[in-house]
């Protein structure tokens, strides 16, 4: 039978436009009134204050922060493709807010989840299993996991959709990008509008649990062909639980990715290295590229020291001409060619012409900096590197004192951001990874 809810905090999720447009209105007011509110307390001090300063108080950030997590879907995933793709050239103060939208969602009541599965498995679902928790396992921004066991004892992992997620897409994206805008923060010379287009069509996407279903098999079977060692586990789905709503898996025991801290460094750097030669066969080899580098999209398995991998939604295919280049690109930057690496960057729209020798020259710059690992001799030590803090620095004057406001191309945005998510990953688990030795393959 099914298990109760536990008492963790559950928030029901808008579901129509008109509601989660007026829960933006809402917010939209209660900042104002705050922002009156501060500015009167500072004119009656003789003060003149600036908008800016009114709009991000600590107070304003985490209403904003707060009431775009609650109403997940579009709204704080939004947050989440901007702080991935931006995050480290944003102001603080939109940072912190940005920052908020990456945690777990609070789970939907189980009045939505019987709704949502009522829906997509007829009334009398319950019935049709021996066993289904309505205590998520997780909840994210498009949907959230449940434990299920299935009458003839198969133990299943059941991704539950939001409802309405999908419907309240592109307002979603519409309104909580004038909310950013109006912080003042985002510079006027940078075209988000390319971004948001592209965040409109991937959630439209993540929100399809049939082509999710599609993209893990095509990973999968993609994976398990090319896979001499086993070091990852990918789950199967179950179709006959399967809809566009709800999409239902194998349940993989398995720990967070912290559990893998305490393991023996031997562990950490041979797992982080068959991630990183993952990465480079999805770019160049499956041409089908897991683009969500959320650290809650990998579980640690001790027993079998394996890693299981996770979500599916945001599978991107790497077209051909993207992925030669980036190959051409790794080369260049294993050689340090900056001839052939500013070519390069040429072609795939990280510069144009309209950019001065100037930023041409930083932006190489920066490209060859990025890629320091893969000309290092031996292992790279991700723990003890202050690359991130280095690029920080270089970007912040790219656009400062370049000013260099440009937005690349989508299929670079995404593979960027996956890297830098696998950076992150090997420095917070303190790897060392000979960075030739993971792309051997493809440097030839």
């Amino acid at each position: 039978m099914p298990t109760r809810p536990t008492s963790r905090n559950s928030k029901a999720i808008p579901s129509s436009r008109l509601s989660r447009m007026g829960r933006l209105g809402a917010l939209a007011t209660k900042v104002a009134g705050n922002v009156v509110t501060q500015g009167a307390g500072q004119l009656l001090k003789g003060e003149m204050p600036a908008l800016s300063s009114l709009l991000l108080t600590p107070k304003n950030i985490t209403h904003i922060a707060d009431q775009l997590a609650s109403m997940r879907g579009a709204a704080m995933k939004l947050g989440q493709l901007i702080s991935m793709d931006a995050g480290d050239l944003l102001p603080p103060e939109l940072a912190a807010i940005l920052g908020r939208l990456r945690e777990d969602a609070d789970p939907m009541p189980k009045s939505q989840v019987i709704e949502v599965l009522d829906t997509a498995w007829g009334v009398n679902w319950q019935q049709e299993l021996l066993y289904f928790s309505f205590a998520p396992v997780a909840a994210a921004s498009i949907g959230q996991v449940h434990k299920a066991i299935t009458l003839d004892g198969k133990m299943l992992a059941i991704k539950v959709q939001y409802p309405g997620i999908s419907k309240s897409i592109d307002s979603d994206v519409d309104n909580v990008a004038t909310l950013i805008k109006l912080t003042g923060l985002l510079p006027k010379s940078l075209d988000i509008a390319p971004l948001l287009s592209e965040a409109k069509k991937q959630l439209h996407q993540e929100t399809d649990y049939e082509r999710e279903a599609v993209m893990l098999t095509q990973y999968r079977e993609k994976l398990f062909a090319s896979q001499a060692k086993p070091y990852f586990i990918v789950p199967e789905i179950y179709a006959p639980l399967s809809t566009r709503t709800v999409l239902a898996m194998d349940y993989i025991e398995a720990a967070d990715l912290d559990s893998l801290l305490d393991a023996p460094q031997a562990i950490k750097d041979e797992l982080m290295t068959a991630l990183m030669s993952l990465f480079f066969r999805e770019v160049f080899d499956f041409q089908l590229l897991q683009s969500d580098p959320n650290l809650a999209n990998y579980k640690y398995n001790s027993e079998t020291q394996q890693l299981v991998l996770l979500d599916f939604g945001a599978t991107r295919e790497v077209p051909d001409d993207i992925a030669h280049l980036y190959k051409a690109m790794l080369i260049s930057a294993a050689q340090y060619d900056r001839s052939k690496m500013q070519q390069t960057a040429l072609k795939i729209g990280l510069i144009d012409d309209s950019h001065t020798p100037a930023q041409i020259e930083a932006v190489v710059d920066i490209g060859m900096e990025a890629c320091e690992a893969i000309r290092c001799e031996g292992a790279y030590d991700f723990g003890e590197s202050d690359l991130i803090i280095r690029l920080q620095d270089k970007g912040m004057a790219l656009t400062t004192e370049h000013d260099f406001w440009h937005t690349p191309p989508i299929d670079a945005l995404f593979i960027h951001r996956k890297l830098g998510g696998l950076f992150l990953l090997a420095k917070r688990l303190g790897a060392k990874v000979d960075m030739r030795v993971a792309a051997r393959d493809w440097l030839d």
